[in-house]
């Protein structure tokens, strides 16, 4: 199958390597010094160190290039187009994707648009239009992982049952496995909303409220997410799946997570600008926070754990408050039957 990965960052480069075991594979970086170098050393420096490319991976900065490898005529059926940047780059990328002949389009990332509040599947409707089919490849899964050929589970979400079919037999062989489910909006809600979690159990973390309080913020943030992502009109059986519950634990308790490291810094009394400035890489769950929290806002729904992680963010509330009125909050019934 010919595949063309779109982003040359971690994600993008770490599943471009995993397929390129079985496919004829092109990576595609926006920055030709940059990827002049990933073809000469063989190594995506910046972003995923330490792990050698394999031969067989084409590297270009040519973007028609790369489009064409997965649109010409005598490859597009057996083609697939993979979007691997953040979700603030996905209207620019599928902006250049219009007039193009594209057939097959999956997405990684994950969260909300930050102006429009808009979930990844909902800006490429509005830029592509639906005749384009696409879906979100998402789930419990760190890049350097990935890389060195560890296990993983994805789910491939889409309305389209032809692409999910297209999916499962490109992505799902050896270390990783692909599960397949049409609740888009579902899929979509929890890996945004989990980074937003992650960065609330980096400050617990991070003060030292031990691990008692880090399961209980995240069996109450599956509490949010579920019931914002039902008022989206997602399925709440979706959030108990690798894309709920998989990817909330994985992003809350794996040190590899940008959103929990996060949390960890703003613990210990660092800004917001030093800990982004120190990563190097986007953490998604500050870029989505301001929205979720106007989305739960709009629908009536209640997310507290949301609402204290953006006071601390955007409002000037420091861990210690954000700690402080998540306790004083009275009780109540664990389910919310209403």
């Amino acid at each position: 199958m010919n595949i063309t990965v779109l982003g040359a960052g971690a994600w993008g480069s770490a599943m471009a390597m995993a397929l390129a075991a079985r496919h004829d594979v092109m990576l595609w970086g926006r920055n030709p010094a940059v990827m002049g170098e990933l073809a000469t050393r063989r190594e995506n420096h910046p972003y995923l160190p330490g792990f050698r490319l394999p031969d067989a991976l084409t590297v270009t900065a040519d973007f028609d290039a790369a489009i064409d490898h997965v649109a010409s005529t005598a490859s597009r059926a057996g083609s697939l187009l993979i979007a691997a940047c953040p979700v603030a780059g996905l209207r620019p990328l599928a902006q250049r994707l219009q007039g193009t002949a594209i057939a097959n389009l999956v997405w990684l990332c994950k969260g909300f648009e930050e102006n429009s509040r808009l979930l990844p599947h909902q800006i490429v409707r509005e830029v592509l239009g639906a005749d384009v089919a696409g879906g979100a490849l998402s789930g419990p899964s760190f890049a350097q992982e990935v890389a060195r050929g560890a296990p993983c589970a994805l789910t491939i979400a889409s309305e389209s049952a032809a692409l999910r079919e297209r999916v499962v037999a490109a992505v799902h062989s050896g270390s990783l496995r692909v599960y397949s489910t049409d609740d888009v909006v579902g899929v979509e809600v929890g890996g945004a909303v989990k980074n937003i979690l992650a960065i609330a159990t980096g400050v617990a973390d991070g003060l030292g409220l031990g691990l008692n309080a880090r399961a209980a913020l995240i069996t109450r943030g599956l509490a949010e997410i579920t019931r914002l992502g039902v008022a989206l009109g997602g399925r709440a059986e979706t959030f108990m799946g690798l894309t709920g519950v998989g990817d909330l634990i994985l992003t809350c308790t794996g040190d590899l997570s940008r959103n929990r490291k996060v949390g960890l810094g703003l613990a210990q009394g660092q800004t917001l600008d030093a800990i982004v400035a120190e990563l190097g890489h986007v953490a998604e769950g500050v870029r989505c926070a301001q929205a979720v929290r106007a989305l739960a806002q709009q629908y009536g729904v209640e997310m507290p754990i949301t609402n204290a992680v953006a006071g601390v963010l955007f409002d000037g509330d420091s861990p210690r408050d954000m700690v402080t009125r998540l306790l004083a909050r009275d009780a109540r019934d664990e389910v919310d039957r209403s």
